[in-house]
């Protein structure tokens, strides 16, 4: 599990059924928000376009793999 400390700098979302990426700056590349849970999905989604918009540093857990992000917290 990998744990940054970032800004968010582009969020990217299709109509298919949780996909939705953001791109972490502090780890320069695109992570795809777990989809474990609809409603996980939804809520990480919106905590990262809250931070995108406002420009705000938030702190973003990933999976083992430092593939997925699993948590953020504002």
């Amino acid at each position: 599990m990998a744990v940054y400390n970032t800004t968010i700098g582009r969020i990217y979302a299709t109509p298919h059924a949780s996909n939705a990426w953001a791109w972490l700056n502090a780890a320069g590349g695109w992570r795809k928000i777990s989809e474990t849970s609809a409603d996980g999905h939804t809520n990480t989604h919106v905590a990262l376009t809250a931070a995108r918009s406002s420009g705000a540093t938030v702190r973003v857990d990933t999976d083992a793999a430092d593939s997925k992000i699993v948590a953020v917290y504002l």
